[in-house]
C-alpha cells in the first residue's frame, strides 16, 4: 500500500461497502460463488478481506440471487487493483477528482478521505447502486458528490478536474472526459477493443490543444461501460449459411500463436489494436475441434471469418466472407507484431483526439500502429 494512502485505507474499510449477499470471483476456477453474511458470517468476512474481485450486482439488478446471474454488472474491484490505480492517479492535496463508475462507493470513499469531500465527484449510471453507495459513504461520515448520470458525459458542473479515474472498461473514449480535464491533468482508465475482453490501464496526460496521450501501464479487466457492451446479437446476423459461398483456404497459425488460452500475454490485445471493429470468439468442441470466429462489428457489415482447428492436423481450415478479409487482416497483424519482437503491452500507448478518436501507437505518439482493416471508427 502506498504510504500516502495508508490513513485513507484504515479509515475506509472495504467491508463497509460490501452487501450481505455477494459473489466473490474464484481466480483458480474462473467462477463466482455465493457468500451470504446472514448464513455464513465467517466466510463472508474472509472474502471481504481477500484480494479478489467481488460481484455485487447481476444483470443490471434484475437477478436477485442467491446464485450467480448471467452477466455481472457491478462489483468491488480487487484491493490490489484499487491500490495501484490510486497510485497511478498521482493525486496531491487539493486535487479535484472525477470518478466514473461509483460502484460500491469504496473508491470514492478512499478519495474523499485523502482529498476531502468537496474535491471528489463520482458518477454512477445505476440509480440503486448510486443510492446505496451514498448511504455507505455517509455511514463513515464521507460526503463526496455522488451523481446518478451516464458517466460517458462526465460531470461538467464541477469541471475542470485535475484527475479523472474510470472504473469501467472503455471501448470508445468519450471526448467529454478530456474536455473536462485541465491541461496537464491525468486520466486513468481501463481501455481495450471489441476484439476481446482484455483491457489495459492507460494513463493519459491532457495537452493544451485538447488532445490526450499516454502509455498503457499493465493489463487488467473491468466490466464495460453499459453503453459500450458488445452486442453479440449483431454477430448472429453475419452468417446466413455456413460455410455457404465463403472463400476457403488454410493456415499453419495455431491457437497458441493467437494467444488463445493465454490471458494477458499481449497477443490478443495487440491484435485488437491492429484489426479495428473486429470481435472474435472461440468455440471449443469436445471432439478435438475448435472454431475461432471473427466478425466485423461495424454497423451494417456482414463480413466474417472462421478458422477450424483439429487436433493432430498441421493446418487449420479458413473460411472468409464479405468485403473485409478478416482472417487475412488478423494474420498480417500477427506477423507485424512478431516482426516487432512481440513487444509487450507497456511498449504501446494511446492518443485521444479532440473528437474522441483513439489512435494507438508503439514507442511514442509519433509512431502510430498500422491498421490492417478499415481503420478506427469512433
Amino acid at each position: 500500500m502506498a504510504r500516502e494512502w495508508a490513513d485513507a485505507f484504515e479509515a475506509v474499510p472495504r467491508e463497509v461497502f460490501l452487501p450481505d449477499l455477494m459473489w466473490p470471483y474464484d481466480m483458480e476456477t474462473g467462477r463466482s460463488r455465493t457468500v451470504d453474511r446472514r448464513t455464513d458470517p465467517v466466510a463472508w468476512e474472509r472474502e471481504a478481506y481477500a484480494n479478489v474481485p467481488v460481484t455485487t450486482q447481476w444483470d443490471d439488478g434484475q437477478h436477485p440471487g442467491p446464485g450467480p446471474g448471467r452477466v455481472p454488472t457491478s462489483s468491488a474491484s480487487m484491493p490490489s487493483v484499487v491500490t495501484r490505480m490510486l497510485g497511478d492517479l498521482d493525486v496531491y492535496p487539493g486535487a479535484r477528482v472525477l470518478e466514473v463508475g461509483t460502484g460500491t462507493g469504496w473508491n470514492a470513499g478512499l478519495l474523499s478521505a485523502r482529498l476531502g469531500d468537496r474535491n471528489v465527484v463520482s458518477v454512477e449510471v445505476d440509480k440503486r447502486v448510486a443510492s446505496r453507495a451514498r448511504a455507505k459513504l455517509g455511514s463513515l461520515g464521507l460526503y463526496p458528490e455522488v451523481v446518478c448520470a451516464d458517466g460517458r458525459d462526465g460531470w461538467a458542473a464541477r469541471a475542470p478536474y485535475d484527475r479523472v479515474i474510470v472504473t469501467a472498461g472503455v471501448r470508445e473514449f468519450p471526448p467529454a472526459w478530456v474536455r473536462q480535464t485541465r491541461p496537464g491533468g491525468l486520466i486513468v482508465a481501463p481501455w481495450g477493443t471489441h476484439y476481446c475482453d482484455e483491457d489495459a490501464l492507460v494513463r493519459l496526460t491532457v495537452a493544451e490543444d485538447g488532445t490526450a496521450s499516454g502509455p498503457f501501464l499493465r493489463p487488467l479487466e473491468f466490466m464495460k461501460l453499459r453503453a459500450q457492451r458488445l452486442d453479440w446479437g449483431r454477430s448472429g446476423r453475419h452468417v446466413w449459411e455456413y460455410p455457404g459461398d465463403a472463400d476457403e483456404s488454410a493456415t499453419s497459425v495455431t491457437l497458441s500463436d493467437l494467444g488463445e488460452g493465454q490471458r494477458f500475454r499481449g497477443a490478443r490485445f495487440v491484435l485488437g489494436l491492429c484489426v479495428p471493429d473486429c470481435a472474435h470468439v472461440l468455440n471449443a468442441g469436445e471432439d478435438g475441434e475448435s472454431t475461432l470466429w471473427f466478425f466485423d462489428m461495424a454497423e451494417g457489415s456482414r463480413s466474417w471469418a472462421s478458422v477450424l482447428f483439429q487436433d493432430g492436423k498441421d493446418k487449420a481450415t479458413v473460411y472468409q466472407s464479405g468485403p473485409r478479409r478478416l482472417w487475412d487482416e488478423v494474420a498480417r497483424a500477427l506477423e507485424w507484431w512478431r516482426g516487432q519482437g512481440a513487444s509487450q503491452l507497456n511498449s504501446f500507448g494511446l492518443t485521444i483526439s479532440r473528437d474522441g478518436t483513439s489512435r494507438p501507437w508503439i514507442g511514442d505518439p509519433t509512431r502510430p500502429l498500422p491498421t490492417f482493416g478499415a481503420g478506427f471508427r469512433d
